[in-house]
């Protein structure tokens, strides 16, 4: 009964900093830390995972404390990395982002 799940999501993660917009398509399984996705990404995009965050297309923080699998049954496959050191005014975006999904759930 404890094995680990065979299922597996798949993400396509596009730099969102970036004016070509370069995306990464990987695929995880369910129970991977989402976080562990975040950092495997943003080392592939070359930017530091720790000032990066993920928003959704509709502009949606997630936080990376949860399973893939839970990810992508919330938010789907299409995302967006926005490395928080590149882009000055995405830090400012993000605040307003978190705010407005906390007080959506509210």
């Amino acid at each position: 009964p404890e094995m680990a799940s065979k299922e597996k999501v798949t993400f396509k993660i596009t730099l969102a900093s970036d004016p070509k917009l370069p995306f990464k398509t990987i695929s995880v399984p369910e129970n991977a830390p989402f976080s562990a996705c975040i950092k495997f990404v943003a080392e592939q995009f070359k930017v530091s995972a720790e000032t990066s965050a993920v928003i959704t297309n509709s502009g949606v923080g997630i936080n990376p404390m949860q399973t893939a699998g839970n990810v992508f049954l919330k938010h789907g496959t299409e995302l967006k990395l926005i490395p928080r050191d590149r882009v000055g005014s995405a830090q400012f975006a993000l605040e307003n982002l978190f705010q407005f999904q906390v007080d959506k759930s509210s």
